[in-house]
């Protein structure tokens, strides 16, 4: 007992830890948005400021076009993972279905590739984009969003898929449905908290990415909030320390309310009461 109680405790101790590792710099950076220039540049920081302001946030929206970059940002983000799901369903159906090599095959590339760092693909990506006219266009940024996602969302989604009980499936053929009817009219319905999870975190992973849109958007008309966010720092390295927190701060609320609404999907039972034992 005492052995058991001491490992609970050392587990509720570390997950404590852990959650105190993920959210001093969250913490710390909402202290920093309501943070005057005086206490900014104070050697003794406090984490609750003495005389919170929004000035930071005025600033922020008087020197960039964060607006703009939003919604540069929720249109790339938005187009991602609509056409991400759309192509990933019934990919991960036959993936999760069809017991064949090739099936086998496509599994495991689709985890390897998920080891490959962004720089060993940005320059055959940035090839193709351009012999396609798609530099410096958020109809290329979305398609490489999009190559980008499908590995993950192919992965998310065969295991949904593999959750759902066969005897659905073999009662629906046996009724004459075919492999789409059944697919759209008895998979689909059942797979809708995974598809909602799989197109919430593709769009997040969107919303988040920086290195593509740096690379590829060229005009300042065109760059989403994650490359308008290092305007704040200056040509010699210098950062506009209120005004970034508070921009920073704004586009991190999309990724937290996205979160709370994946948890609630992933938590609320995909199959429940689905199947009779």
């Amino acid at each position: 007992m005492r052995t058991s109680t001491a490992g609970r405790v050392g587990q509720y101790a570390a997950l404590l830890g852990y959650l105190v590792l993920l959210a001093f710099p969250f913490l710390w950076l909402v202290s920093t948005a309501f943070k005057s220039p005086r206490e900014l540049g104070s050697p003794h920081p406090t984490w609750i400021p003495r005389h919170p302001t929004l000035d930071n946030f005025r600033q922020a929206f008087d020197e960039q076009p964060l607006l703009r970059a939003a919604g540069n940002s929720l249109l790339a983000a938005l187009a991602a993972a609509v056409i991400a799901v759309l192509v990933a369903t019934p990919l991960a159906y036959v993936m999760a279905r069809q017991r064949t090599r090739l099936a086998k095959a496509a599994t495991g590339w689709v985890v390897v590739s998920q080891a490959f760092p962004l720089v060993l693909v940005i320059i055959p990506l940035f090839l193709v984009l351009k012999e396609l006219r798609l530099i410096n266009s958020l109809a290329g940024l979305v398609m490489v969003y999009v190559v980008w996602a499908l590995p993950f969302a192919l992965w998310m989604l065969v295991g949904y898929v593999r959750a759902v009980p066969g005897e659905l499936e073999e009662a629906a053929a046996v009724d004459g449905a075919g492999r789409l009817r059944t697919l759209v009219s008895v998979t689909a319905p059942l797979l809708a908290p995974g598809i909602v999870a799989t197109a919430l975190f593709a769009f997040i992973t969107a919303w988040n990415e920086f290195f593509f849109a740096l690379v590829l958007l060229k005009t300042p008309e065109k760059q989403t909030l994650p490359v308008v966010l290092t305007h704040f720092i200056g040509a010699e390295g210098v950062a506009d320390l209120g005004p970034l927190a508070a921009a920073a701060f704004l586009a991190t609320l999309p990724s937290l309310i996205i979160f709370a609404i994946i948890q609630r999907r992933i938590t609320g039972g995909m199959l429940a009461g689905a199947v009779k034992s």
